[in-house]
């Protein structure tokens, strides 16, 4: 299959037949990196497509829609700081691949075998596995994945409120693969390992029958983004549960769900959203005595203390009541309309920078890097009616 530039067109077929991992092998081989196309770039009118229909079927059963606009315009912004670094280099999980299948492959498997799609296929979605159970079990790796949970909000868009530093631990999970899998047929994978999971983060599907038994369903990833005790470290799996169920870690979806974070943040802020775990890691680093204790801040769980288990106590976690209201931006409805179109515009932009990309030089996509920032700043601030103002400026006086 060539195709120089890896961008061939996608049909509907293929496109949502991607968004559930259901690619047949002949059709998403490359032999070589550079012919792989940027699926998930190209997933973004399928993103879109699928929310819609959320929208509307929710509406039909609920008779309102299945969240609210501002946790939307929050997670949205993260999925975009999120994307950001790619403008300018390669990501680390895929250049500390090819870094270790250049210099160190036991053997070359054949780019081309069904067999090695779905022995990558297993390998990706295992090497995610425990990169998302550690995410949970490691302190300084939950400060990037805690940005995921953060939303109060289930739903598609949730999906889409990645962290910026997560992919900086992510790839160590998978480099043992380049000891055999070719880098083109691992970058096929991880990209719709990926995309899978975007599905499963609403509500509106409810129990899948046999699957449930083989596959990450909506059910078991409600479990995964609860507050509830019983949710906490549980289904780690990104396309299949099997995993969880071999390592202990699962847990089926009986008592209704709560969702966010144990301890919320009450933000829309981008920055926030994204960096808090860090400024509350560094604080009780400094704020707790001993060598050893402050190792273990960084290294053991989030819940973790001094004399505690290394995942802390569960009897500590908030008990939740089911009349958990969450926090909403205490914003005018023209002020959020303001918003909505500022953001509109933002997107616009970023598009066409991603677009342009090739074409663009260094210091034009840094200052548009930093003009799409700056709007998300200022939507988070507007949204959490945050002002840097005088307050007689405010007041007109």
């Amino acid at each position: 299959m060539k195709n120089p530039e890896g961008q061939q067109d996608v049909s509907v077929s293929q496109g949502f037949r991607m968004m559930f991992y259901v690619m047949k092998p002949n059709e998403t081989s490359f032999q070589t990196l550079e012919e792989v196309p940027d699926y998930v770039k190209k997933a973004t009118p399928f993103f879109i497509s699928l929310i819609l229909l959320e929208l509307v079927i929710s509406w039909i059963h609920k008779g309102k829609p299945s969240g609210r606009l501002d946790d939307a315009l929050t997670s949205i912004s993260a999925g975009v700081l999120s994307r950001l670094p790619s403008l300018f280099s390669r990501s680390i999980e895929l250049t500390s691949y090819i870094y270790v299948w250049e210099n160190y492959r036991l053997l070359s498997l054949p780019w081309d075998s069904p067999w090695t799609w779905y022995l990558t296929f297993l390998g990706v979605d295992f090497g995610y596995y425990w990169f998302h159970r550690m995410a949970h079990e490691v302190n300084i790796m939950w400060a990037g994945h805690q940005t995921h949970h953060s939303s109060e909000d289930y739903n598609l868009s949730t999906a889409l409120r990645q962290s910026v530093l997560q992919i900086y631990t992510s790839w160590i999970f998978y480099t043992p693969l380049a000891l055999f899998i070719p880098p083109s047929v691992y970058a096929v994978h991880l990209q719709f390992n990926l995309l899978y999971q975007f599905w499963i983060h609403t509500e509106v599907v409810d129990n899948l029958g046999p699957l449930e038994l083989i596959l990450n369903t909506p059910s078991h990833h409600r479990v995964h983004h609860g507050r509830n005790r019983y949710c906490i470290d549980k289904n780690y799996g990104g396309t299949l549960i099997i995993w969880d169920k071999i390592f202990g870690t699962f847990e089926a979806e009986n008592e209704k769900v709560v969702y966010g974070l144990t301890h919320p943040i009450n933000t829309f802020e981008p920055f926030k959203v994204q960096f808090h775990h860090l400024v509350y890691m560094w604080t009780t680093f400094w704020a707790t005595p001993g060598f050893f204790n402050k190792f273990s801040v960084i290294c053991k769980g989030p819940g973790w203390g001094p004399g505690k288990p290394r995942l802390g106590l569960s009897e500590e976690i908030p008990e939740v009541t089911g009349k958990e209201v969450p926090f909403s931006s205490p914003a005018s409805q023209l002020l959020r309309i303001y918003t909505v179109a500022q953001f509109a515009l933002m997107l616009a932009f970023y598009e066409d920078t991603f677009a342009d990309k090739a074409a663009l030089s260094q210091a034009t996509l840094f200052l548009r890097v930093c003009a799409i920032i700056l709007t998300l700043t200022s939507i988070g601030f507007l949204l959490d009616q945050r002002f840097f103002f005088p307050s007689a400026l405010l007041s007109g006086e």
